[in-house]
């Protein structure tokens, strides 16, 4: 089994294309390997694994935990389409505010690495879709935070204007209040 590992124009944010293996009775593939994964600048060690269901329409994001107990995610889709949507949200960044979005589905197994100090979204394009994500750190209500999926500055090119959006995401933060947060819960370090 392979993996292609594809770099993004946002630095550390990998899109991962694994081999898989069709044939009259269905498809098989590998979903993670940690040994290929570092060898390509992958290093987390992931300690949960999530998993959503959504309906068409459905905008989930954009979500982030801060350094006080950071996260990143591998996010595939197992069911249906999404388009997967990282900003950068790590202070002194110089990519902060950029997005990158990509379209992730059952039909091509694509995954998305989205890295630490990065914020997460998501929009519905199929029925139903499945999402999966391992996450690099575990789930702290006091570390989660949110920015605004339509937030003029970061102007995200969503194919809906209208999507369906949980009650928490509609009171997200816009950008600007964003950056009055404390800069150490969210500076870029690098690698």
């Amino acid at each position: 089994m392979a993996f292609k590992f594809i770099p993004t124009e946002l630095d550390e944010v990998i899109i991962v294309e694994p081999d898989c293996f069709r044939d009259e009775r269905g498809f098989f593939l590998e979903t993670y390997r940690q040994s290929d994964y570092a060898a390509n600048g992958i290093p987390y060690t992931f300690v949960q694994d999530n998993h959503s269901q959504s309906r068409q329409g459905v905008l989930r994001g954009l979500h982030y935990q801060d350094m006080t107990e950071p996260m990143a995610k591998l996010v595939r889709c197992s069911h249906g389409a999404i388009l997967d949507v990282a900003v950068d949200l790590r202070f002194g960044s110089p990519t902060f505010g950029r997005w990158v979005a990509v379209e992730l589905s059952s039909a091509n197994a694509r995954q998305l690495l989205v890295p630490v100090g990065f914020g997460h979204g998501f929009l519905t394009l199929s029925p139903v879709a499945e999402v999966q994500y391992k996450c690099s750190g575990y789930y702290n209500q006091r570390a989660e935070g949110a920015v605004r999926w339509d937030d003029a500055e970061l102007g995200i090119a969503w194919p809906l204007a209208t999507p369906i959006i949980s009650e928490r995401d509609q009171q997200a933060m816009s950008l600007a209040t964003y950056r009055e947060r404390p800069a150490f819960l969210f500076a870029h370090e690098g690698r």
